[in-house]
């Protein structure tokens, strides 16, 4: 059987070293080598795919060294604003043959909650998310947390629906970040890995969806569905649903 060479960019950290394991359990891949921050990134080898878990500060210098190399990238990084979306886009149709996949989060799990939350959110008036994370994540909110917000966003809006409501006048920070008129609430806390709740709000009920990974082995199935997925389909890919076929 041939067997995907991956390259593991931020190799030393949890979930880097999380999908050495997972690679190297996989009958159709092996490692091909990895760095760190700082290190020669040439220590990958003849890696096929990239699978990169560093650092917002890194991601894009990153990308453009794979790129340059026609070597594919699956993404976990977080910290994608529009703007860097734009130009990763950008960067990749400069290389039609290389796949760049970039996704909030891997878990099935999360995948699932981000949809299941786009389809209650016409359906309810007000809605809001907490996010909760390890005090050692880079960005608050959350990538996955940012990426429910803006689908429910999107879905409220095509439903018709006005600004959720809320009173509030002074609230000292309290009301958390506001994304695309969704507030998100971050947590950070330590024994915590990633958990995050969706809720909605109608009179006289509400609705709560839930997702929690326990242990980084969680995202592994995703991270190696992604990686033979790009290796099939050149371009840009935005989160998980092709991959999984949702």
């Amino acid at each position: 059987m041939r067997q995907i060479r991956v390259g593991i960019f931020g190799v030393s950290g949890k979930m880097g070293s999380e999908v050495v394991r997972a690679v190297n359990r996989a009958e159709d891949m092996t490692t091909s080598g990895g760095v760190d921050i700082n290190e020669d990134r040439a220590q990958v080898g003849r890696a096929e795919v990239v699978v990169d878990f560093t650092h917002p500060d890194a991601v894009m210098d990153n990308i453009r060294w794979c790129l340059e190399r026609d070597i594919h990238m699956v993404i976990g990084t977080t910290g994608f604003t529009e703007e860097r979306v734009a130009e990763v886009r950008a960067l990749v149709e400069q290389h039609p043959g290389v796949g760049v996949l970039i996704a909030s989060n891997f878990s099935i799990g999360a995948v699932l909650m981000m949809k299941f939350a786009a389809m209650a959110a016409p359906f309810y008036p007000s809605a809001e998310i907490v996010e909760l994370h390890h005090p050692n994540k880079a960005d608050a909110p959350s990538g996955t947390s940012r990426t429910t917000a803006r689908r429910i966003a999107a879905a409220r809006a095509q439903a018709g629906l006005e600004d959720v409501p809320d009173a509030t006048v002074h609230d000292d920070g309290a009301r958390g970040a506001v994304v695309e008129g969704i507030h998100v609430h971050g947590v950070r806390l330590q024994g915590l890995v990633a958990h995050q709740e969706v809720l909605f709000g109608e009179t006289g009920e509400t609705l709560t969806i839930r997702h929690d990974s326990f242990d980084r082995i969680s995202f592994m199935p995703g991270v190696l569905e992604a990686v033979r997925y790009v290796l099939a389909n050149p371009g840009l890919t935005l989160e998980m649903e092709e991959v999984l076929g949702l």
